[in-house]
């Protein structure tokens, strides 16, 4: 005789922008579609649904993920930042001033996946990690310049079709800008 069928959904608890959401999903719901359709939380787009464009970027444990690909199932347990979660109060994080600032946006569609990402970009550049067009890869020569040519190759995972790239960049390096003295410790005055 045959064992009986196992239950498809689950009890989770996931941990958004510091807040925790319990609920019961089916194993095969996607973070996006829980993010999007459970919790209301429509920042984050739904492009393609194929993890190709990068509208649906979120954070996960600080690294960016794309949540179309990723199990509402697997995510428990793990900090989960999306658009909605990286102001700080009513002052913006410094990636959403530089893209208000020097329009990184056209429609606007992509741009939360693309904020959620170059926050992303920043800290990984900031500990070194290098990309493919980085020169010297060798940890002691430490984080290559931020060069337009290096934040294109670190923000292609994030696709825009009104073509905003030139503001995207420009956006993204002035955000590591403002973000360096936090990186290596040095206080700002206010």
């Amino acid at each position: 005789m045959a064992p009986p069928p196992t239950s498809t959904h689950s009890a989770v608890t996931l941990n958004i922008n510091g807040e925790k959401h319990a609920l019961s999903v089916d194993h095969r719901t996607t973070l996006l579609d829980a993010l999007r359709e459970r919790l209301d939380l429509t920042g984050t787009k739904k492009g393609c649904d194929q993890g190709q464009c990068g509208a649906c970027t979120v954070l996960i444990d600080g690294r960016r993920a794309v949540s179309c690909l990723q199990l509402a199932v697997a995510a428990e347990g793990r900090e989960i930042t999306t658009i909605e979660g990286v102001a700080v109060g009513d002052r913006l994080h410094p990636v959403q001033q530089a893209f208000l600032d020097l329009d990184g946006y056209q429609c606007g569609y992509c741009t939360p996946g693309q904020i959620c990402s170059a926050i992303a970009v920043i800290e990984e550049h900031a500990a070194g990690w290098p990309s493919a067009v980085t020169g010297d890869v060798r940890p002691e020569a430490g984080p290559p310049p931020l060069t337009p040519e290096e934040i294109r190759e670190r923000m292609s995972g994030n696709l825009c079709r009104c073509g905003a790239y030139v503001s995207i960049v420009r956006a993204v390096a002035r955000a590591a800008e403002a973000d360096a003295p936090a990186a290596t410790g040095e206080e700002t005055a206010a």
